[in-house]
Protein backbone atom coordinates (compact mmCIF):
# COMPACT_ATOMS: atom_id res chain seq x y z
CA UNK A 1 0.00 0.00 0.00
CA UNK A 2 1.33 3.45 -0.88
CA UNK A 3 0.16 7.00 -0.28
CA UNK A 4 1.39 10.26 -1.75
CA UNK A 5 2.67 12.91 0.69
CA UNK A 6 4.25 15.99 -0.87
CA UNK A 7 7.14 14.77 -3.01
CA UNK A 8 7.72 11.51 -1.17
CA UNK A 9 6.01 8.18 -1.14
CA UNK A 10 4.86 6.85 2.20
CA UNK A 11 4.92 3.08 2.24
CA UNK A 12 4.27 0.48 4.85
CA UNK A 13 6.96 -1.65 6.52
CA UNK A 14 7.34 -3.96 3.58
CA UNK A 15 7.15 -1.36 0.83
CA UNK A 16 9.21 1.77 1.22
CA UNK A 17 11.29 4.05 -0.94
CA UNK A 18 15.03 3.58 -1.16
CA UNK A 19 15.51 6.73 0.93
CA UNK A 20 13.18 5.42 3.63
CA UNK A 21 14.97 2.08 3.56
CA UNK A 22 18.24 3.92 4.21
CA UNK A 23 16.91 5.76 7.27
CA UNK A 24 15.31 2.59 8.64
CA UNK A 25 18.59 0.76 8.12
CA UNK A 26 20.44 3.39 10.12
CA UNK A 27 17.99 2.97 12.96
CA UNK A 28 18.58 -0.78 12.86
CA UNK A 29 22.28 -0.06 13.35
CA UNK A 30 21.51 2.05 16.40
CA UNK A 31 22.43 5.36 14.77
CA UNK A 32 21.23 8.23 16.92
CA UNK A 33 23.05 11.13 15.25
CA UNK A 34 23.79 12.12 11.66
CA UNK A 35 26.03 15.02 10.66
CA UNK A 36 25.36 16.45 7.24
CA UNK A 37 24.56 19.08 4.68
CA UNK A 38 21.69 18.63 2.20
CA UNK A 39 21.74 19.20 -1.55
CA UNK A 40 19.99 18.23 -4.75
CA UNK A 41 21.12 14.64 -5.20
CA UNK A 42 20.43 13.61 -1.60
CA UNK A 43 17.10 15.42 -1.17
CA UNK A 44 14.99 12.21 -1.13
CA UNK A 45 17.05 10.98 1.82
CA UNK A 46 16.59 14.26 3.68
CA UNK A 47 12.87 14.13 2.90
CA UNK A 48 12.67 10.64 4.38
CA UNK A 49 14.71 11.76 7.40
CA UNK A 50 12.06 14.40 8.12
CA UNK A 51 9.68 11.64 9.22
CA UNK A 52 12.16 10.16 11.71
CA UNK A 53 13.38 13.20 13.62
CA UNK A 54 11.89 11.79 16.81
CA UNK A 55 14.28 8.85 16.52
CA UNK A 56 17.47 10.29 15.09
CA UNK A 57 19.21 13.63 15.56
CA UNK A 58 20.61 15.48 12.57
CA UNK A 59 23.28 18.14 13.06
CA UNK A 60 23.42 20.65 10.22
CA UNK A 61 27.01 21.73 9.85
CA UNK A 62 28.02 24.66 7.68
CA UNK A 63 30.29 22.72 5.34
CA UNK A 64 30.61 19.07 4.39
CA UNK A 65 34.18 19.03 5.77
CA UNK A 66 32.67 20.16 9.05
CA UNK A 67 30.17 17.29 8.89
CA UNK A 68 32.76 14.59 8.50
CA UNK A 69 35.13 15.99 11.12
CA UNK A 70 32.16 16.24 13.48
CA UNK A 71 31.33 12.61 12.73
CA UNK A 72 34.96 11.78 13.55
CA UNK A 73 34.77 13.63 16.87
CA UNK A 74 31.51 11.87 17.68
CA UNK A 75 32.99 8.45 16.89
CA UNK A 76 36.18 9.11 18.82
CA UNK A 77 34.44 10.06 22.09
CA UNK A 78 31.54 7.61 21.89
CA UNK A 79 33.11 4.50 20.36
CA UNK A 80 30.17 4.36 17.93
CA UNK A 81 30.24 4.58 14.15
CA UNK A 82 30.03 8.20 12.96
CA UNK A 83 27.56 8.90 10.16
CA UNK A 84 27.44 11.79 7.73
CA UNK A 85 25.40 12.82 4.69
CA UNK A 86 26.47 14.93 1.71
CA UNK A 87 25.17 15.56 -1.73
CA UNK A 88 26.88 14.76 -5.01
CA UNK A 89 29.72 16.64 -6.71
CA UNK A 90 31.32 19.26 -4.44
CA UNK A 91 29.36 18.03 -1.45
CA UNK A 92 30.93 14.61 -1.85
CA UNK A 93 34.42 15.85 -2.68
CA UNK A 94 34.36 18.09 0.39
CA UNK A 95 34.30 14.90 2.45
CA UNK A 96 37.56 13.56 1.06
CA UNK A 97 39.94 15.21 3.54
CA UNK A 98 37.94 13.93 6.48
CA UNK A 99 37.70 10.45 4.99
CA UNK A 100 41.48 10.36 4.51
CA UNK A 101 41.93 11.61 8.07
CA UNK A 102 39.61 8.90 9.41
CA UNK A 103 41.39 6.24 7.37
CA UNK A 104 44.84 6.95 8.74
CA UNK A 105 43.52 7.50 12.27
CA UNK A 106 41.35 4.34 12.26
CA UNK A 107 38.04 6.10 12.90
CA UNK A 108 34.85 4.16 12.10
CA UNK A 109 32.62 6.19 9.77
CA UNK A 110 29.89 5.48 7.25
CA UNK A 111 29.43 8.33 4.79
CA UNK A 112 26.46 8.54 2.43
CA UNK A 113 26.61 10.69 -0.67
CA UNK A 114 23.84 11.43 -3.12
CA UNK A 115 24.54 10.87 -6.80
CA UNK A 116 22.94 11.89 -10.08
CA UNK A 117 20.29 9.55 -11.45
CA UNK A 118 21.76 6.36 -12.86
CA UNK A 119 20.94 7.09 -16.54
CA UNK A 120 23.10 10.24 -16.24
CA UNK A 121 26.14 8.50 -14.77
CA UNK A 122 29.20 9.13 -16.90
CA UNK A 123 27.63 12.05 -18.80
CA UNK A 124 29.25 14.84 -16.75
CA UNK A 125 25.81 15.80 -15.52
CA UNK A 126 25.35 18.72 -13.13
CA UNK A 127 27.16 17.98 -9.85
CA UNK A 128 28.28 14.55 -11.00
CA UNK A 129 31.63 13.39 -9.66
CA UNK A 130 33.20 9.97 -9.45
CA UNK A 131 33.32 9.92 -5.66
CA UNK A 132 33.70 6.15 -5.63
CA UNK A 133 36.84 6.36 -7.73
CA UNK A 134 38.19 9.31 -5.75
CA UNK A 135 37.56 7.80 -2.34
CA UNK A 136 38.78 4.30 -3.12
CA UNK A 137 42.35 4.79 -1.76
CA UNK A 138 41.12 6.35 1.49
CA UNK A 139 38.24 4.08 2.46
CA UNK A 140 38.08 0.55 3.87
CA UNK A 141 35.30 -0.07 1.36
CA UNK A 142 33.10 1.94 -0.93
CA UNK A 143 30.15 1.16 -3.14
CA UNK A 144 27.74 2.83 -5.52
CA UNK A 145 24.07 1.88 -5.29
CA UNK A 146 21.82 2.33 -8.34
CA UNK A 147 19.19 -0.23 -7.33
CA UNK A 148 17.03 0.46 -4.28
CA UNK A 149 16.84 -3.24 -3.53
CA UNK A 150 20.54 -3.18 -2.59
CA UNK A 151 20.29 -0.49 0.05
CA UNK A 152 19.61 -2.47 3.22
CA UNK A 153 22.21 -5.12 2.47
CA UNK A 154 24.88 -2.59 1.53
CA UNK A 155 24.24 -0.48 4.63
CA UNK A 156 24.52 -3.54 6.86
CA UNK A 157 27.77 -4.50 5.20
CA UNK A 158 29.09 -0.93 5.48
CA UNK A 159 28.59 -0.80 9.24
CA UNK A 160 30.15 -4.22 9.76
CA UNK A 161 33.24 -3.24 7.78
CA UNK A 162 33.60 0.21 9.34
CA UNK A 163 33.69 -1.04 12.92
CA UNK A 164 35.30 -4.47 12.61
CA UNK A 165 39.01 -5.21 12.74
CA UNK A 166 40.98 -2.01 12.38
CA UNK A 167 38.15 0.55 12.15
CA UNK A 168 37.92 2.97 9.28
CA UNK A 169 35.69 4.90 6.91
CA UNK A 170 33.24 3.47 4.38
CA UNK A 171 31.51 5.51 1.69
CA UNK A 172 28.19 4.61 0.06
CA UNK A 173 27.13 6.58 -3.02
CA UNK A 174 23.41 6.32 -3.87
CA UNK A 175 21.93 7.49 -7.16
CA UNK A 176 18.90 9.72 -6.86
CA UNK A 177 16.61 7.32 -8.73
CA UNK A 178 17.55 4.53 -6.29
CA UNK A 179 16.53 6.84 -3.45
CA UNK A 180 13.10 7.40 -5.04
CA UNK A 181 12.52 3.84 -6.21
CA UNK A 182 10.24 1.44 -4.28
CA UNK A 183 11.75 -1.48 -2.44
CA UNK A 184 10.93 -3.83 0.38
CA UNK A 185 12.52 -3.37 3.79
CA UNK A 186 14.04 -6.29 5.56
CA UNK A 187 17.21 -5.77 7.57
CA UNK A 188 19.79 -8.30 8.59
CA UNK A 189 23.07 -7.30 10.24
CA UNK A 190 26.32 -8.80 9.07
CA UNK A 191 28.33 -11.01 11.39
CA UNK A 192 30.88 -12.09 8.82
CA UNK A 193 31.73 -11.52 5.18
CA UNK A 194 33.28 -14.21 3.07
CA UNK A 195 36.98 -13.52 2.36
CA UNK A 196 37.03 -10.54 4.76
CA UNK A 197 38.99 -11.42 7.90
CA UNK A 198 39.01 -8.41 10.23
CA UNK A 199 40.74 -10.39 12.97
CA UNK A 200 43.29 -13.13 12.76
CA UNK A 201 43.39 -16.09 15.16
CA UNK A 202 46.07 -15.40 17.79
CA UNK A 203 48.98 -17.81 17.58
CA UNK A 204 49.69 -19.45 20.92
CA UNK A 205 53.41 -19.65 20.14
CA UNK A 206 53.57 -15.87 19.69
CA UNK A 207 52.00 -15.34 23.09
CA UNK A 208 54.43 -17.75 24.75
CA UNK A 209 57.42 -16.17 23.00
CA UNK A 210 56.24 -12.69 23.96
CA UNK A 211 55.70 -13.66 27.59
CA UNK A 212 59.18 -15.18 27.72
CA UNK A 213 60.77 -11.97 26.46
CA UNK A 214 58.69 -9.87 28.85
CA UNK A 215 59.63 -12.04 31.81
CA UNK A 216 63.34 -11.93 30.91
CA UNK A 217 63.54 -8.21 30.18
CA UNK A 218 65.51 -5.95 32.49
CA UNK A 219 64.62 -2.64 30.84
CA UNK A 220 61.24 -3.05 29.12
CA UNK A 221 59.22 -0.14 27.76
CA UNK A 222 55.58 -0.33 26.63
CA UNK A 223 54.32 1.93 23.85
CA UNK A 224 50.60 2.61 24.12
CA UNK A 225 48.78 3.41 20.89
CA UNK A 226 45.20 4.19 19.96
CA UNK A 227 44.51 0.48 19.50
CA UNK A 228 44.22 0.30 23.28
CA UNK A 229 41.36 2.83 23.20
CA UNK A 230 39.68 1.34 20.13
CA UNK A 231 39.61 -2.13 21.64
CA UNK A 232 38.55 -0.95 25.10
CA UNK A 233 41.75 -2.36 26.63
CA UNK A 234 42.41 0.45 29.09
CA UNK A 235 41.64 -1.57 32.22
CA UNK A 236 43.55 -4.70 31.25
CA UNK A 237 46.45 -2.54 30.08
CA UNK A 238 46.82 -1.11 33.60
CA UNK A 239 46.52 -4.57 35.12
CA UNK A 240 49.25 -5.80 32.79
CA UNK A 241 51.54 -2.83 33.44
CA UNK A 242 51.12 -3.02 37.20
CA UNK A 243 51.74 -6.78 37.26
CA UNK A 244 54.85 -6.60 35.12
CA UNK A 245 56.07 -3.22 36.41
CA UNK A 246 56.70 -2.03 32.86
CA UNK A 247 56.80 1.75 32.32
CA UNK A 248 54.51 3.13 29.61
CA UNK A 249 54.59 5.94 27.09
CA UNK A 250 51.81 6.98 24.69
CA UNK A 251 51.58 7.97 21.09
CA UNK A 252 49.62 11.14 20.35
CA UNK A 253 46.44 9.16 19.65
CA UNK A 254 47.14 6.84 22.56
CA UNK A 255 46.83 9.75 25.00
CA UNK A 256 44.06 9.38 27.59
CA UNK A 257 44.20 5.56 27.50
CA UNK A 258 46.33 5.77 30.66
CA UNK A 259 45.66 8.36 33.39
CA UNK A 260 48.44 10.93 33.14
CA UNK A 261 49.19 10.67 36.85
CA UNK A 262 49.76 6.93 36.82
CA UNK A 263 53.23 6.27 38.28
CA UNK A 264 54.20 3.96 35.41
CA UNK A 265 53.17 6.47 32.72
CA UNK A 266 56.27 8.34 31.56
CA UNK A 267 54.79 10.67 28.95
CA UNK A 268 54.23 11.13 25.26
CA UNK A 269 56.37 9.73 22.48
CA UNK A 270 57.50 11.39 19.31
CA UNK A 271 58.65 14.61 17.75
CA UNK A 272 57.32 16.87 20.52
CA UNK A 273 56.92 14.16 23.12
CA UNK A 274 58.65 13.92 26.45
CA UNK A 275 62.41 13.71 26.82
CA UNK A 276 62.63 10.50 28.83
CA UNK A 277 60.45 8.17 26.73
CA UNK A 278 62.18 9.22 23.53
CA UNK A 279 65.70 8.74 24.89
CA UNK A 280 64.82 5.54 26.74
CA UNK A 281 63.34 3.99 23.60
CA UNK A 282 66.93 3.76 22.46
CA UNK A 283 68.08 2.43 25.85
CA UNK A 284 65.49 -0.25 26.62
CA UNK A 285 66.11 -3.94 26.04
CA UNK A 286 62.49 -4.74 25.16
CA UNK A 287 59.95 -2.61 23.32
CA UNK A 288 56.37 -3.78 23.72
CA UNK A 289 54.27 -1.85 21.21
CA UNK A 290 50.52 -2.20 21.73
CA UNK A 291 48.01 -0.96 19.17
CA UNK A 292 50.31 1.43 17.34
CA UNK A 293 51.92 1.57 13.92
CA UNK A 294 55.40 3.08 14.36
CA UNK A 295 54.72 6.17 12.25
CA UNK A 296 57.62 8.48 11.46
CA UNK A 297 56.60 11.10 14.03
CA UNK A 298 57.18 8.45 16.71
CA UNK A 299 60.25 6.71 15.31
CA UNK A 300 62.29 9.50 13.74
CA UNK A 301 65.07 7.82 11.75
CA UNK A 302 64.03 4.17 11.67
CA UNK A 303 67.63 3.09 10.97
CA UNK A 304 68.56 4.17 14.49
CA UNK A 305 65.26 3.38 16.21
CA UNK A 306 65.51 0.99 19.14
CA UNK A 307 68.10 -1.13 17.38
CA UNK A 308 69.33 -2.45 20.73
CA UNK A 309 65.90 -3.74 21.76
CA UNK A 310 63.85 -6.80 21.03
CA UNK A 311 60.46 -5.70 19.71
CA UNK A 312 57.08 -7.26 20.45
CA UNK A 313 54.36 -5.76 18.26
CA UNK A 314 50.69 -6.23 19.18
CA UNK A 315 48.60 -4.90 16.32
CA UNK A 316 45.27 -5.89 14.78
CA UNK A 317 46.21 -4.82 11.26
CA UNK A 318 48.65 -7.37 9.77
CA UNK A 319 49.80 -4.84 7.17
CA UNK A 320 51.32 -2.70 9.95
CA UNK A 321 53.44 -5.52 11.37
CA UNK A 322 57.04 -5.45 10.13
CA UNK A 323 56.15 -2.47 7.90
CA UNK A 324 58.37 0.13 9.56
CA UNK A 325 60.01 -1.63 12.49
CA UNK A 326 60.75 -5.37 12.40
CA UNK A 327 59.29 -7.36 15.27
CA UNK A 328 61.01 -10.15 17.15
CA UNK A 329 57.54 -11.38 18.07
CA UNK A 330 54.36 -10.28 16.31
CA UNK A 331 50.93 -10.76 17.82
CA UNK A 332 48.30 -9.95 15.24
CA UNK A 333 45.38 -9.22 17.49
CA UNK A 334 43.02 -6.77 19.04
CA UNK A 335 44.94 -5.17 21.92
CA UNK A 336 42.42 -6.12 24.58
CA UNK A 337 42.34 -9.76 23.57
CA UNK A 338 46.12 -10.00 23.39
CA UNK A 339 46.73 -8.30 26.73
CA UNK A 340 44.16 -10.51 28.44
CA UNK A 341 45.95 -13.61 27.20
CA UNK A 342 49.41 -12.26 27.98
CA UNK A 343 48.32 -11.27 31.47
CA UNK A 344 47.99 -14.95 32.34
CA UNK A 345 51.48 -15.76 31.07
CA UNK A 346 53.63 -12.99 32.51
CA UNK A 347 55.17 -12.99 35.97
CA UNK A 348 54.89 -10.40 38.69
CA UNK A 349 57.86 -8.11 38.34
CA UNK A 350 59.32 -4.88 39.55
CA UNK A 351 61.35 -2.50 37.42
CA UNK A 352 61.74 0.33 39.91
CA UNK A 353 65.45 0.75 39.19
CA UNK A 354 64.75 1.02 35.46
CA UNK A 355 61.85 3.41 36.04
CA UNK A 356 64.14 5.58 38.14
CA UNK A 357 66.39 6.02 35.13
CA UNK A 358 63.65 8.20 33.62
CA UNK A 359 63.89 10.67 36.50
CA UNK A 360 66.95 12.70 35.39
CA UNK A 361 65.33 13.22 32.00
CA UNK A 362 62.05 14.29 33.61
CA UNK A 363 63.92 16.75 35.80
CA UNK A 364 65.93 18.16 32.91
CA UNK A 365 62.81 18.58 30.80
CA UNK A 366 60.99 20.28 33.66
CA UNK A 367 63.83 22.70 34.28
CA UNK A 368 64.56 23.56 30.65
CA UNK A 369 61.09 23.34 29.09
CA UNK A 370 58.05 22.65 31.25
CA UNK A 371 58.57 25.21 34.00
CA UNK A 372 59.23 27.93 31.42
CA UNK A 373 56.13 26.93 29.49
CA UNK A 374 53.56 26.72 32.27
CA UNK A 375 55.06 29.16 34.81
CA UNK A 376 56.78 31.69 32.53
CA UNK A 377 58.66 34.65 33.93
CA UNK A 378 58.69 36.53 30.62
CA UNK A 379 56.03 39.16 29.95
CA UNK A 380 54.26 37.47 27.08
CA UNK A 381 51.65 34.77 27.58
CA UNK A 382 52.63 31.26 26.54
CA UNK A 383 50.43 28.57 25.05
CA UNK A 384 51.63 26.22 27.76
CA UNK A 385 50.37 28.32 30.65
CA UNK A 386 46.98 28.76 29.00
CA UNK A 387 46.50 25.03 28.41
CA UNK A 388 47.79 24.23 31.91
CA UNK A 389 45.47 26.71 33.61
CA UNK A 390 42.42 25.60 31.61
CA UNK A 391 43.17 21.93 32.36
CA UNK A 392 43.63 22.66 36.07
CA UNK A 393 40.39 24.63 36.16
CA UNK A 394 38.50 21.69 34.68
CA UNK A 395 40.20 19.32 37.12
CA UNK A 396 41.41 17.47 34.03
CA UNK A 397 37.88 16.15 33.61
CA UNK A 398 37.00 17.65 30.23
CA UNK A 399 37.34 16.47 26.65
CA UNK A 400 40.21 18.08 24.79
CA UNK A 401 39.91 18.73 21.07
CA UNK A 402 42.71 20.35 19.13
CA UNK A 403 43.56 21.56 15.71
CA UNK A 404 46.99 20.87 14.21
CA UNK A 405 50.22 22.70 14.87
CA UNK A 406 51.87 24.25 17.90
CA UNK A 407 48.69 24.44 19.96
CA UNK A 408 48.09 20.73 19.27
CA UNK A 409 51.47 19.69 20.61
CA UNK A 410 51.28 22.06 23.58
CA UNK A 411 47.77 20.85 24.46
CA UNK A 412 48.85 17.21 24.13
CA UNK A 413 51.78 17.86 26.46
CA UNK A 414 50.06 19.86 29.19
CA UNK A 415 46.35 19.02 29.27
CA UNK A 416 46.78 15.74 31.24
CA UNK A 417 44.03 13.15 31.15
CA UNK A 418 41.88 11.32 33.65
CA UNK A 419 39.47 9.57 31.32
CA UNK A 420 39.84 7.57 28.14
CA UNK A 421 38.46 8.97 24.86
CA UNK A 422 39.13 12.52 26.01
CA UNK A 423 41.88 13.41 23.50
CA UNK A 424 40.43 14.29 20.09
CA UNK A 425 43.03 15.34 17.56
CA UNK A 426 44.16 14.67 14.01
CA UNK A 427 47.17 12.37 14.11
CA UNK A 428 48.38 10.79 10.90
CA UNK A 429 47.02 13.23 8.36
CA UNK A 430 47.60 16.33 10.48
CA UNK A 431 44.49 18.08 9.19
CA UNK A 432 44.28 21.80 9.91
CA UNK A 433 40.64 22.78 10.35
CA UNK A 434 39.89 19.52 12.19
CA UNK A 435 39.61 20.90 15.70
CA UNK A 436 36.46 23.05 15.70
CA UNK A 437 34.11 20.63 13.88
CA UNK A 438 35.60 17.67 15.77
CA UNK A 439 34.68 19.51 18.97
CA UNK A 440 31.11 19.73 17.65
CA UNK A 441 30.96 15.96 17.28
CA UNK A 442 32.66 15.36 20.60
CA UNK A 443 30.11 17.54 22.40
CA UNK A 444 27.23 15.70 20.73
CA UNK A 445 28.80 12.31 21.42
CA UNK A 446 29.45 13.01 25.09
CA UNK A 447 27.24 15.84 26.38
CA UNK A 448 28.14 15.07 30.01
CA UNK A 449 31.52 16.84 29.85
CA UNK A 450 32.67 20.21 28.52
CA UNK A 451 34.72 20.12 25.35
CA UNK A 452 37.72 22.44 25.28
CA UNK A 453 38.82 23.16 21.70
CA UNK A 454 42.38 24.50 21.56
CA UNK A 455 42.89 26.08 18.15
CA UNK A 456 45.47 28.21 16.45
CA UNK A 457 44.49 31.33 14.57
CA UNK A 458 45.33 29.59 11.28
CA UNK A 459 43.41 26.34 11.71
CA UNK A 460 40.46 28.12 13.34
CA UNK A 461 39.88 30.13 10.17
CA UNK A 462 39.80 26.99 8.02
CA UNK A 463 36.49 25.85 9.52
CA UNK A 464 35.40 28.96 11.45
CA UNK A 465 31.88 28.67 10.03
CA UNK A 466 31.17 25.79 12.42
CA UNK A 467 30.74 28.39 15.16
CA UNK A 468 27.23 28.65 13.72
CA UNK A 469 26.70 24.92 14.26
CA UNK A 470 27.91 25.22 17.85
CA UNK A 471 25.48 28.07 18.47
CA UNK A 472 22.52 26.43 16.73
CA UNK A 473 22.99 23.23 18.75
CA UNK A 474 23.90 25.19 21.92
CA UNK A 475 26.81 22.85 22.48
CA UNK A 476 29.00 22.97 25.57
CA UNK A 477 32.10 23.77 23.52
CA UNK A 478 34.64 26.23 24.88
CA UNK A 479 36.70 27.52 21.98
CA UNK A 480 40.17 28.70 23.00
CA UNK A 481 42.09 30.33 20.17
CA UNK A 482 45.79 30.72 20.97
CA UNK A 483 46.52 33.60 18.67
CA UNK A 484 50.16 34.23 17.77
CA UNK A 485 49.34 35.80 14.40
CA UNK A 486 51.42 33.16 12.68
CA UNK A 487 51.09 29.72 11.20
CA UNK A 488 53.10 28.85 14.26
CA UNK A 489 54.55 25.44 13.57
CA UNK A 490 55.62 26.32 10.04
CA UNK A 491 57.14 29.54 11.38
CA UNK A 492 59.00 27.53 14.03
CA UNK A 493 60.53 25.35 11.33
CA UNK A 494 61.38 28.45 9.27
CA UNK A 495 63.14 29.86 12.32
CA UNK A 496 65.06 26.70 13.14
CA UNK A 497 65.81 25.26 9.72
CA UNK A 498 65.30 28.05 7.16
CA UNK A 499 67.31 30.94 8.68
CA UNK A 500 64.20 32.74 10.00
CA UNK A 501 62.93 33.35 6.48
CA UNK A 502 59.24 33.72 7.41
CA UNK A 503 57.80 33.07 4.00
CA UNK A 504 54.01 33.57 4.07
CA UNK A 505 53.37 32.46 7.61
CA UNK A 506 52.38 35.75 9.25
CA UNK A 507 48.62 36.17 9.63
CA UNK A 508 46.68 39.44 9.53
CA UNK A 509 43.62 38.27 11.38
CA UNK A 510 40.10 39.64 11.65
CA UNK A 511 38.50 40.68 14.94
CA UNK A 512 37.74 37.23 16.34
CA UNK A 513 35.70 38.63 19.21
CA UNK A 514 33.30 40.43 16.89
CA UNK A 515 33.00 37.31 14.77
CA UNK A 516 32.16 35.14 17.78
CA UNK A 517 29.65 37.71 18.99
CA UNK A 518 28.22 37.83 15.49
CA UNK A 519 27.47 34.14 15.85
CA UNK A 520 25.79 34.93 19.17
CA UNK A 521 28.51 33.32 21.27
CA UNK A 522 29.86 35.15 24.33
CA UNK A 523 33.50 36.05 23.86
CA UNK A 524 36.48 37.55 25.65
CA UNK A 525 39.96 38.63 24.64
CA UNK A 526 42.93 38.19 26.98
CA UNK A 527 46.20 40.02 26.38
CA UNK A 528 47.63 40.12 29.92
CA UNK A 529 48.53 37.32 32.33
CA UNK A 530 46.66 38.98 35.15
CA UNK A 531 43.39 38.59 33.25
CA UNK A 532 43.78 34.94 32.28
CA UNK A 533 42.47 33.13 35.36
CA UNK A 534 39.30 35.22 35.59
CA UNK A 535 38.63 34.73 31.89
CA UNK A 536 38.98 30.95 32.24
CA UNK A 537 36.61 30.94 35.22
CA UNK A 538 34.11 33.00 33.25
CA UNK A 539 34.41 30.62 30.29
CA UNK A 540 33.83 27.49 32.34
CA UNK A 541 30.97 29.04 34.28
CA UNK A 542 29.16 29.90 31.07
CA UNK A 543 26.46 27.41 30.11
CA UNK A 544 26.78 26.42 26.48
CA UNK A 545 29.38 27.75 24.05
CA UNK A 546 32.03 30.35 24.82
CA UNK A 547 34.88 31.86 22.84
CA UNK A 548 38.18 32.84 24.43
CA UNK A 549 40.97 34.43 22.42
CA UNK A 550 44.36 34.61 24.10
CA UNK A 551 47.11 36.66 22.48
CA UNK A 552 50.22 34.60 23.07
CA UNK A 553 53.84 35.30 22.24
CA UNK A 554 54.32 35.56 18.50
CA UNK A 555 57.57 33.64 18.25
CA UNK A 556 57.36 31.01 20.94
CA UNK A 557 58.45 27.48 20.06
CA UNK A 558 57.46 23.98 21.05
CA UNK A 559 60.12 21.91 22.74
CA UNK A 560 61.31 19.20 23.22
CA UNK A 561 61.72 18.55 19.54
CA UNK A 562 63.15 15.73 17.50
CA UNK A 563 64.09 17.24 14.14
CA UNK A 564 62.46 15.51 11.21
CA UNK A 565 64.44 12.44 10.19
CA UNK A 566 66.77 12.59 13.21
CA UNK A 567 67.23 9.80 15.68
CA UNK A 568 64.71 10.03 18.51
CA UNK A 569 67.33 10.23 21.21
CA UNK A 570 68.63 13.40 19.53
CA UNK A 571 66.00 15.41 21.37
CA UNK A 572 66.37 19.18 21.56
CA UNK A 573 65.23 20.89 24.73
CA UNK A 574 65.71 24.32 23.20
CA UNK A 575 66.91 26.07 20.07
CA UNK A 576 70.57 25.72 21.09
CA UNK A 577 70.29 22.37 22.84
Amino acid sequence: MTTQNNSSLERDEENVTGAQALIKSLLEEGVDTIFGYPGGAIMPVYDALYDFLDKVNHVLTRHEQGAIHAAQGYARVSGKVGVCFATSGPGATNLITGIADAMIDSTPLVCFTGQVTSPLLGTDAFQESDIVGMSMPVTKWNYQITDADEITDVVAKAFFIAKSGRPGPVLIDISKDAQFAPTSFKYKKYRRIRSYLPEQPVEKKSLIDAARLINQAKKPLMLVGQGVVLSGAEKVLLQFAEKTGIPMASTLLGLSAVPSDHPLWKGMLGMHGNYGPNVMTNECDLLLAVGMRFDDRVTGDIKTYATQAKVIHVEIDPSEINKNIPAEVAICSDAKKALKMLLKLVKDNDHTAWCNEFVPFQEAEYEKVIEKDIYPSKPGLTMGEVVHQVAEATNHDAIMATDVGQQQMIAARYFKFKNSRSCITSGGLGTMGFGLPAAVGAAVGNPTKPVIAFLGDGGYQMTIQEMATIKQENLNVKVVVLNNEFLGMVRQWQELFFDRRYSFTEMHNPDFIKIAEGYGIPARLVRERDDLAAAIDEMLAQEGPYFLEVRVEKEDNVFPMVPSGATISDVRLGPNS
